[in-house]
């Protein structure tokens, strides 16, 4: 494979909503670019980045796939990653390694639920993008509500740079506004060629008019732009362009294109935009991180004879090659047989090959450089988030955050031969998707799985069959609750053990008390000086970390508590990190017993899309649900009814509203926060995890 500068490469995601079309996006752009010969359609189960069965099966994206094509001499590293709710994650550590974005909109829907999710992580990692608004031939499209809602619910600044010719089943094309030309495609051959027409006289003070307005919010990016708008004068085509890229590489604006990717239209833009506009990594800072010796931050910038460092963004498993780490290398330059330096682990471990993705398919490589992404063969211990250098230039990146788990259930090998094999698969899949976790109970002997949803569980489940072939018994969903307190309480605790030879002594004083939803865990000292030498602090601050996990009224996870250590004593001889441990935890578990310990349940932002036919049969059951309205907005004949909801009541949910709607409505659920379970239900709940 020819190598290209780092001028000549972008590396962008692809996001949307469920159902948006970005899929069907990624599969015309691999076909323009000479990828694949033959276009992969979702609805057929024939798309080439959707290669998983249950992803052509069930029509939607499962899991990030990464690919590789050329445009224009500039090679074009894609991650395809999915809309639904249930697999953010998979956005989330793409993100983490990625230049640029095309978020896609459906012109119909405009922004939905989870547009907004991936908006919020492309802005956490400060992701320059462009709008892609999609399905402008269908019934109902309307584009510019579609931009007005980019700007009122996600506090987007979109600059059109096109605009529709035509609209629903009339749209032939787009006028763009940079060069003031309409530009439409053939039907034949999957519109592989466009062409160019003079603007209508009709639409000319349209056009005009919503060139002046990208005119103008380009002068705040480019003073000779600034200067010509002032005087009137002609504004070329290069400077428009040099206008657009500072501002987008600046984050201030993104661009706004629109097409049908279904019907084969304004494909080819989208391509010449992320060229024009999305930065190369050379137009992004240097990334920063930590040295694990000297702890001090260092940067290593895109320059291929540097240092080598990379990110581990991802870990899959291939049934041919074993465990893959895919990696986004930053600086330097790697071949297939050397060694590299896990900084987290501190260890080396030797790459075997190094291969190029296209989704299910692999290209062996001969080394990778700097701006790049692959995958990794032979890398036993590394996981997402670890970043890979040299033992010389040792650097550890920042490793991206995974949200908690909502849902559990139980799951039990079906004989015990099957056991180990069991334990090895769900550790498989912990090491692909860190949003899913594996705990052994105790008490029940029971292992428990825990998932961002019912989907991606089920998902999880149907993978262990097919690909690891183990089957197990799986129990019903549960809800994972936390727990928290009400009040504010201060408890003493003296831990001594005397044993004839060296005892254990600890004395701890704690106060606990309530910390808003989202706190998190704070612990303080607030100790007299020499009261507690200080390396027994640490050992007071994990006993208590260790105590949360297990909470008082059924054992669920304690969050939202700050702890502040008040007083205490030790004994010069008996004393030891042990005994403190032991005396933190018992302390915290008496003071949380004391100070109304309450159950936390997820809530669920939920939003409904619906004919107005059924609205009130949904309300009536939604309201039923213990569900707080937000809102009702009215679409081209539907009800968008967005309400937040507790997990607990939302077990088969699509199931009931299909069932309300004759099939019509559609439903959308993501997790907003944990909330109070109402003091009647708390009771009821109880009892039950408890089985009396």
């Amino acid at each position: 494979m020819k190598e290209y500068s780092l001028k000549q490469i972008r590396n962008i995601g692809i996001m949307a909503h469920i159902d948006a079309g970005k899929t069907t996006t990624t599969e015309r752009i691999l076909f323009y670019t000479g990828k694949v010969h033959r276009v992969g359609e979702v609805d057929e189960g024939s798309a080439t980045m959707d290669w998983m069965d249950q992803e052509r099966e069930r029509g939607i994206t499962i899991t990030s796939a990464a690919t590789t094509c050329i445009w224009k001499e500039t090679q074009i590293n894609i991650i395809d990653t999915p809309g639904h709710v249930d697999f953010t994650i998979e956005v989330e550590r793409s993100l983490m390694v990625l230049d640029g974005a095309i978020v896609v909109f459906s012109a119909v829907e405009g922004v939905e639920p989870q547009s907004e999710t991936v908006w919020r992580q492309a802005d956490k990692y400060t992701i320059p993008r462009i709008s892609f608004i999609n399905k402008m031939d269908r019934t109902g499209a309307d584009f510019y509500r579609t931009t007005e809602m980019i700007k009122e619910r996600l506090s987007g600044v979109p600059v059109l740079i096109q605009i529709p010719f035509g609209k629903e089943e009339t749209f032939e094309g787009i006028i763009d506004l940079i060069r003031m030309k309409v530009v439409k495609w053939e039907k034949e051959q999957w519109g592989l060629n466009c062409y160019e027409e003079e603007i209508p006289e009709d639409l000319r003070e349209m056009a005009d008019h919503y060139r002046d307005i990208m005119i103008e919010k380009l002068t705040d990016f480019d003073e000779i732009i600034t200067k010509k708008f002032i005087e009137e004068t002609e504004i070329t085509t290069d400077e428009i362009l040099r206008a657009l890229r500072a501002g987008t590489l600046q984050n201030s604006i993104q661009p706004v294109l629109c097409g049908s990717a279904l019907k084969n239209k304004g494909i080819q833009k989208i391509m010449d935009a992320v060229i024009d506009f999305l930065p190369s990594p050379l137009d992004i800072p240097p990334i920063k991180g930590m040295n694990p010796e000297t702890e001090k931050q260092e940067k290593r910038f895109a320059d291929k004879e540097g240092p080598f460092s990379a990110i581990v963004f991802k870990i899959a498993t291939d049934v041919h090659v074993g465990k893959l780490a895919f990696v986004r290398a930053y600086s330097g330059t790697i071949k297939t047989g050397k060694a590299v330096y896990n900084s987290n682990l501190k260890k080396h471990e030797r790459i075997n090959r190094i291969l190029l993705m296209h989704a299910n398919k692999r290209t062996q490589i001969d080394q990778l450089t700097c701006g790049n992404i692959a995958a990794f063969v032979g890398l036993k211990e590394a996981r997402t988030g670890h970043t890979l250098s040299t033992k010389e230039h040792p650097i550890i990146f920042q490793s991206p955050t995974f949200p908690k788990p909502v849902i559990s259930v139980a799951i039990e090998p079906t004989s015990q031969k099957d056991s180990l094999k069991l334990d090895t698969t769900l550790q498989a899949l912990h090491d692909e998707d860190p949003t899913f976790e594996v705990k052994f109970d105790e008490e029940t002997g029971q292992r428990i799985i825990s998932g961002m949803g019912e989907l991606h569980l089920e998902i999880l489940l149907t993978r262990m069959i097919r690909e690891f072939g183990v089957k197990a018994h799986v129990g019903n969903p549960q809800v994972a609750y936390k727990e928290t307190i009400r009040e504010m309480k201060v408890i003493e605790e003296k831990f001594v053990r005397q044993t004839g030879g060296k005892g254990l002594y600890a004395h701890v004083k704690l106060q606990i008390e309530p910390l808003r939803r989202e706190g998190g865990v704070i612990f303080e000292d607030k100790s007299k000086y020499g009261v507690i030498p200080k390396e027994f602090i640490s050992a007071i601050q994990k006993g208590i970390i260790e105590a949360m996990e297990n909470g008082v009224l059924a054992g669920f996870p304690v969050i939202d508590i700050k702890a502040t250590l008040l007083d205490g004593s030790f004994h010069s001889v008996d004393s030891s990190d042990i005994a403190f441990m032991r005396a933190s935890s018992i302390a915290f578990y008496k003071a949380t017993e004391n100070a109304s310990p309450v159950l936390l349940e997820p809530i669920m932002k939920l939003e409904i899309v619906s004919p107005e036919a059924y609205t009130g049969e949904i309300m009536k059951d939604i309201q039923g649900r213990r569900a707080r309205v937000l809102g009702m907005d009215h679409r081209e004949g539907c009800r968008i009814i967005d309400v937040l909801v507790p997990l607990a009541e939302m077990f088969g949910y699509a199931t009931t509203l299909r069932s309300l709607s004759q099939g019509r409505a559609t439903s959308s659920m993501e997790f907003s926060n944990y909330n109070f379970v109402p003091d009647t239900l708390q009771e009821v709940i109880l009892r039950k995890i408890r089985g009396y």
